[in-house]
């Protein structure tokens, strides 16, 4: 059984936390460094923990945070 704690995100689920942002934004905002580091970079692409994501969003896009709560 999966839980929030141990939940995944790949790129297109966090261009869907961050509004629909382009493929392009997305890339230039995981590439920061204060964004979360991944936790595997799979043949599909990069993945993060849902925690991490959230986090980050909480701090650096509280907008998009608080849809992403309430959206769940």
């Amino acid at each position: 059984m999966s839980t929030e704690q141990d939940s995944l995100l790949g790129a297109h689920e966090i261009r869907v936390r961050l509004g629909g942002v382009s493929r392009q934004r997305a890339y230039q905002i995981t590439s920061r460094r204060d964004f979360p580091e991944p936790v595997a970079d799979l043949a599909q692409g990069k993945v993060w923990r849902t925690v991490d994501v959230e986090k980050w969003l909480g701090v650096h896009r509280p907008d998009q945070a608080h849809s992403a709560i309430q959206a769940s």
